[in-house]
């Protein structure tokens, strides 16, 4: 698939999506450029603000098998991948898969279950993979998780290590819709006369593996690769941090740009798309020290810091 029919296909999407969705261009976008660069999305936000519904939407649209999985603190591992059963018939154990064996999975309120069923979604997340017994069973391609949490009720819930955030391409907010689009929202529900929203499927089976291929045969400038390099070393440098962006930094800041300009209609990064990604994929990987933390700096505070610092290449 080249460049034109994957931006072709991916705007009826996005259009599909909006079909459930109202407004909220700017992260349905962002979580539709984090899928095709194959990464896995933290939607961070308060409750009711439809990060669920962006997740199934998305889900249905591509065509792509989906579970949901609500997190509670009585979870354990084998709820989330599945284990080995005894079947007395045949007197032998046999493997019955989990949840996560689908596309997409939404892992609702991620944060609240024990580290244990964090630690087996780990797994799932880096290698593709799930571990039971002695036996290891491969998980298909592609595998997305869509993690949603609330980032004001703490109680009850275990944090996230900085590993598990860390192996997340992506963290978005979704945010509140302009008065004139949550009147949209009243008139579609009323409209409908139920809770219910149909979305239509748009890819065929493949098709987004194909999409997903297309965004690696994006150029990207040494420039650009600069660029980045220097964006992530700069909030290493930053003296309000206690821990910089990795390298995965680095390469999810890569991947992203590369699969924006997919979206975008480009067989080329430009710097706007690094900048436009920057704190997305960079602001949730970092640790603020204790002083600057009490004063109100977060994360995105350093990105910006170092967008501001780092000077823009120019390219031919």
């Amino acid at each position: 698939m080249n460049g034109a029919e994957a931006r072709a296909r991916l705007a009826a999407v996005v259009d599909a999506v909006h079909t459930a969705v109202v407004g909220r261009d700017v992260a349905v976008q962002l979580v539709a450029v984090g899928l095709v660069a194959d990464g896995h999305i933290l939607l961070e936000d308060l409750p009711g603000l439809g990060k669920t519904l962006t997740a199934k939407s998305f889900a249905r649209a591509l065509g792509l098998g989906f579970a949901r999985v609500q997190f509670t603190a009585d979870l354990l591992p084998h709820d989330i991948t599945g284990g080995e059963v005894y079947d007395s018939e045949h007197r032998t154990f046999e493997f019955r898969p989990g949840p996560v064996f689908t596309n997409v999975l939404l892992a609702d309120e991620i944060n609240r279950a024990p580290p244990k069923v964090q630690s087996a979604l780990l797994e799932a997340m880096q290698e593709y993979q799930v571990t039971s017994e002695r036996t290891t069973h491969p998980l298909e391609r592609p595998f997305l998780v869509l993690a949603t949490q609330n980032p004001l009720e703490l109680e009850g819930t275990y944090p996230l290590p900085e590993a598990q955030v860390d192996r997340f391409l992506m963290r978005l907010a979704v945010g509140y819709p302009t008065a004139q689009e949550e009147r949209t929202i009243l008139a579609r529900r009323g409209a409908r006369k139920t809770d219910e929203v149909e979305v239509p499927g748009v890819l065929k089976p493949g098709e987004f593996l194909a999409i997903q291929r297309a965004a690696e045969d994006v150029t990207v400038d040494p420039a650009v690769e600069s660029y980045v390099v220097d964006l992530v070393g700069a909030t290493r440098t930053d003296s309000r941090a206690e821990v910089g962006a990795s390298p995965r930094g680095s390469l999810a800041l890569l991947k992203l740009s590369r699969a924006r300009a997919l979206v975008e209609g480009r067989d080329y990064v430009v710097p706007d798309d690094v900048k436009a990604l920057a704190v997305p994929a960079l602001a949730h990987r970092l640790i603020v020290k204790p002083e600057p933390w009490i004063r109100g700096v977060r994360g995105p505070a350093l990105v910006e810091a170092a967008l501001t610092r780092v000077p823009v290449p120019k390219l031919r």
